[in-house]
């Protein structure tokens, strides 16, 4: 009799190999996290099979897809960028408008996408890359990942506001737990420097907003540590293999 089509090998996962949920992630899926909702939504199979366990492990020889697409790990690549105005932080704009991921097309034939968000009108550093762990801790609130800004007012910068910014302005989220604050230009004291780790929606803005003043300009030049040292505005480059260690030793 002819043999019928070869049924899939049943997944058996064992004590080796990667953990599924983070197999999807370096495969530039989604973060573990969220790779773990995929998983638990059934939108992954492991030769053939759907398997909703969380802790199965993947060995050498499996097939691994997501929604019918074998899928396998990917090459991590972490760019940094200097962002100019005008430019959305979003993959794709429905609206036509410019997004950065224009700037960093050329940068990696691998997926990459922005970790964080800067506003249409905010420049500076951002960073891409298709590592979902990484991209995951670098905005959780619970790593504190330091964002120091420089940032330009409409007006000179009151002594009382300086005072009251240092304590903690009050926004709808709470109050802003500012690092540092300093003026950085002895002769405009509407230029100041802003360093704080949280990552609330156009905080820096708010908070002067808040204190009744408007931000003309608003540049991050620090970034978890990194910083814009040879990086013109518009330009990317990719991080060297030292700064991604010490960006993982920073996120341990």
């Amino acid at each position: 009799m002819p043999k019928g089509p070869a049924k899939p090998t049943p997944p058996t996962g064992g004590k080796e190999g990667m953990r599924l949920n983070k197999y999807i992630a370096h495969a530039g899926i989604a973060s573990r996290r969220k790779a773990d909702v995929l998983i638990e939504a059934g939108k992954v199979t492991v030769n053939g099979q759907v398997v909703r366990e969380m802790g199965y492990r993947v060995q050498p020889d499996d097939k691994v897809a997501f929604e019918g697409k074998v899928v396998k790990p990917e090459r991590f690549v972490y760019v940094l960028l200097n962002k100019p105005k005008d430019f959305i932080t979003t993959t794709k704009d429905e609206r036509g408008r410019k997004t950065v991921m224009r700037l960093v097309e050329k940068a990696t034939k691998e997926r990459i996408y922005p970790v964080g968000r800067l506003d249409r009108h905010t420049t500076g550093l951002l960073l891409f890359t298709n590592d979902g762990d990484l991209a995951q801790k670098l905005t959780h609130p619970s790593f504190e990942i330091e964002k120091v800004y420089a940032v330009t007012l409409d007006k000179p910068l009151q002594t009382h506001h300086f005072d009251q910014i240092k304590r903690g302005v009050a926004l709808e989220e709470g109050k802003v737990p500012v690092d540092d604050l300093a003026y950085t230009n002895s002769n405009d004291p509407r230029e100041v420097g802003v360093a704080l780790h949280v990552g609330w929606n156009r905080v820096v803005r708010r908070m002067f907003e808040a204190l009744g003043y408007e931000v003309k300009k608003l540049d991050r030049t620090i970034y978890a540590g990194l910083t814009k040292k040879d990086l013109p505005r518009g330009r990317w480059r990719h991080l060297q293999n030292r700064e991604v260690t010490i960006l993982k030793h920073l996120l341990q």
